[in-house]
């Protein structure tokens, strides 16, 4: 499907952070970069965007977006651009002849949203509008400058910025027929050049229909405020139902702070990866020398990559570049991190006391690490099909081993950091294989 996206304003309120709006930086891409990737991720296919002030700067941007991402961006040049945004919309009127999507280049939204809209059903002649009915406690809606929406029966009935009558907001977000263009050259032809005048023309017509977007977030980008509460926003959505508690608590509020800054970076999420293996490594060396001081050092650099190791994971979905590889890699280095760190560990403990049953100890946390892993994919599967994207599940993984090695290494004990490693991790893989036994 195809997709339009207006960004042809100014963007005055936030020129302090660019001379041009669409090119505003967030959380390291450009806002309407950052549209763009979202529409693609949902499975939009080709662009259409309007540029009109700075456009030039916009186009270039454009070409080297669809050069290194792939992406099939068509730019379209508005010389009206001071006039109304449904001038914009009306400059791609020869290159849409079906349906599309039509977005907000500053609009910053949960690429769910689309997802479920793109595949609404739609008549020849209608246009369908993302709602969101949280209008007592939406935080992130300046109420004066947001477009409010009159509805009724699941069609608009009024629309605009200063209606008094209201029990939506406008998200910026439609599915549209080609219908749309000439509802707004009839709103034009009655001194309106706005979008939302061809929408009240096609409500007037009982052909504009709404989505409840559900308590899913999307963000007005206006001025410096509401980047920053954007940029929050996009921070907290980082949690993932599968943290653990320790990466629910701890490790990610520390981890997101580090990541707002690599986000201004080329650093990849690979290196990333690898660097907290290293870290690791670090640490698993400290425990073969021995003694307390080499011990509590081990055991911080551990926790340390811990924390780091979430954020090769935060960047690449921010910065849109997951990949099967980098997941699989990032496995195998925390993998080949955990051995190191048990076995040195192990051999730790087993200076101070040459018995057996030390090694079996050690054998038994490595194992059930492993199994630990071996076990999370279906489990997570299984959890994140009954919860979806809300709420969190009981998780015991990484992140408590490392933290577990953390504490017992500042208190001394750590023949008490194998023992907890081995009982909770292989306790955990029995917990998991019941839980999946039971729901078949």
């Amino acid at each position: 499907m195809k997709c339009l996206i207006i960004a042809s304003g100014q963007g005055s309120r936030l020129k302090v952070k660019g001379d041009s709006k669409p090119l505003v930086p967030l959380l390291g891409l450009p806002l309407l970069e950052r549209v763009i990737l979202t529409a693609r991720k949902s499975g939009l296919t080709d662009f259409y965007v309007v540029s009109g002030y700075n456009g030039e700067k916009v186009k270039r941007h454009l070409e080297h977006l669809s050069r290194t991402r792939k992406v099939n961006i068509t730019n379209i040049t508005n010389d009206e651009w001071e006039k109304g945004n449904g001038i914009s919309v009306l400059k791609a009127k020869d290159r849409l002849e079906e349906n599309f999507i039509l977005l907000m280049s500053d609009h910053i939204f949960d690429e769910s949203i689309l997802v479920r809209l793109k595949n609404k059903e739609i008549a020849d002649d209608e246009v369908v509008l993302a709602v969101d009915y949280n209008i007592k406690t939406n935080e992130f809606v300046d109420v004066d400058d947001v477009t409010k929406v009159l509805v009724g029966d699941n069609r608009i009935l009024d629309i605009g910025k200063h209606i008094k009558k209201f029990n939506a907001y406008d998200t910026g977000i439609f599915l549209c027929s080609p219908v749309i263009f000439s509802t707004i050259e009839e709103s034009l032809q009655n001194g309106d050049s706005s979008l939302s005048g061809g929408i009240r023309v096609m409500a007037k017509m009982r052909k504009a229909r709404t989505f409840d977007i559900e308590g899913s977030y999307w963000l007005d980008v206006d001025d410096e405020k509401k980047l920053k509460k954007t940029e929050s926003k996009l921070l907290a959505t980082l949690k993932k139902p599968s943290d653990g508690p320790i990466s629910r608590y701890l490790n990610r509020p520390i981890s997101t702070r580090i990541t707002k800054h690599l986000l201004k970076t080329d650093i990849t999420p690979n290196y990333i990866s690898l660097f907290s293996f290293i870290i690791s490594i670090l640490g698993a060396f400290f425990f073969f020398l021995g003694d307390y001081i080499n011990l509590v050092i081990g055991a911080t650099l551990a926790q340390i990559s811990s924390i780091i190791d979430g954020c090769d994971g935060e960047i690449a979905r921010l910065k849109f570049l997951k990949t099967e590889f980098g997941a699989w890699f990032d496995a195998v280095l925390d993998r080949y991190a955990d051995a190191f760190l048990l076995f040195g560990l192990t051999f730790y403990v087993y200076l101070i006391n040459k018995s057996f049953l030390i090694l079996l100890i050690g054998f038994l946390a490595i194992i059930g690490t492993f199994m630990n892993s071996y076990t999370a994919d279906k489990y997570d599967g299984l959890m994140k099909k009954k919860l979806g994207k809300r709420g969190h599940y009981l998780r015991m993984g990484r992140d408590v081993r490392m933290f577990i090695i953390f504490l017992g290494a500042l208190i001394n004990q750590p023949l008490l950091i194998l023992i907890l490693i081995a009982f909770l991790m292989n306790a955990e893989n029995i917990r998991r294989i019941v839980i999946l036994y039971k729901n078949g």
